[in-house]
């Protein structure tokens, strides 16, 4: 894999209003229909402002790292995450922000843990995308790197207006990691339930000030580690104690995302109980998050609940799956004592949980 850095010319901007960098991954946003091959081929985004002549309208100077081979999000990987993480380090200081075109399918995972890995973030990382090809006619590409764009170069009393990471599309800017896939057949792909949009698009761009994370006073911490041995174990009825206990005994494992039913309710057999009680003894970290996609976990609720809270089971509260396996992900790849591990886990990070 390597990495082409192109600068674009959008009327070379003698005193421009933002440094943005673009990173290219792959996905639907960055494909044109190949009339000769007759199937969809990814372009070069060199010529972005051919497929975007309205890009010539912003006072930015813009600069595209492409990632090649380009990346189909379905086989993103952890390496992939922390690739994106030290690219946004190596070139922190250079941009005011940064737009990541990214595939929606695993945009939301992708989000989440660069929200980890990115500590102390004081400049806006945006993760946008399309339902339809930028090539084709009726496509949602131009619109959300439009508004991506013009998003990652607004800042407010000097510094970033949104430091942290995001995504955005459709019309709406939504924390990284509480976002979620919800459509594949829809323009409005993603949806964040527990939490509330940091900023609207319509006729202008409304910043909900009260939603977006202050700005930190101390300087970005990038982090190149994380933890590859999680799993989910997803509960339904009738599930067995072979499935469970497959899941809960793969070799190596150390972390586990429990997604259980309603408020964090699971069942209360004897053999369930027992495989995840022997677990925990192991030194594996089970976090339970609800089926739910509103609503939050909350332990001890109900008595089908209790014996998970007395036997170590660690509370998600509001969290969503995908950034349950990336702060799993996180947390463990950094190594700590398990008192400090379960702290953690249990703590609001990087605006992940409501507490």
């Amino acid at each position: 894999m390597q990495t082409v850095k192109v600068h674009i010319d959008t009327a070379a901007p003698d005193d421009p209003e933002a440094s943005i960098l673009i990173i290219y991954t792959g996905g639907t946003v960055g494909m044109v229909f190949d009339e000769e091959a007759q199937h969809l081929v990814p372009f070069n985004f060199s010529q972005i402002p051919d497929k975007v002549p309205e890009l010539k309208q912003f006072n930015y100077l813009l600069t595209v790292i492409s990632i090649e081979p380009v990346i189909d999000s379905s086989n993103i990987t952890i390496n992939d995450w922390l690739m994106l993480a030290k690219l946004i380090e190596e070139n922190y200081n250079d941009y005011d922000g940064f737009v990541v075109l990214h595939g929606t399918d695993t945009m939301a995972y992708s989000a989440s843990a660069l929200s980890y890995l990115l500590e102390n973030l004081q400049k806006p990382v945006i993760f946008t995308g399309a339902q339809v090809p930028i090539g084709l006619i009726r496509t949602d590409a131009r619109e959300n790197l439009i508004t991506a764009l013009q998003i990652a170069g607004t800042k407010a009393h000097v510094k970033c207006r949104v430091p942290e990471v995001s995504i955005f599309f459709h019309n709406l800017l939504l924390r990284g990691n509480r976002a979620k896939k919800v459509e594949s057949s829809h323009f409005d792909a993603f949806k964040s339930e527990n939490y509330p949009p940091l900023a609207e698009a319509g006729i202008d761009i409304d910043f909900y000030d009260e939603n977006i994370q202050p700005c930190p006073l101390q300087p970005l911490k990038v982090h190149h580690q994380l933890e590859e041995n999680v799993v989910i174990l997803k509960l339904f009825p009738g599930i067995t104690e072979a499935v469970v206990r497959s899941i809960l005994q793969a070799p190596g494992v150390r972390g586990v995302v429990m997604e259980t039913f309603g408020s964090g309710n699971a069942p209360t057999s004897a053999w369930f109980l027992n495989l995840l009680k022997e677990a925990i003894e192991r030194g594996v970290y089970i976090l339970n998050v609800s089926q739910c996609d509103e609503g939050r976990v909350d332990q001890g609720r109900y008595e089908t609940s209790k014996y998970l809270l007395n036997m170590g089971v660690i509370g998600g509260a509001d969290i969503t799956t995908e950034a349950a396996v990336t702060k799993l992900m996180f947390v463990l790849g950094l190594n700590l004592s398990k008192e400090e591990t379960i702290r953690l886990l249990s703590d609001n990070l990087r605006g992940e949980i409501s507490l």
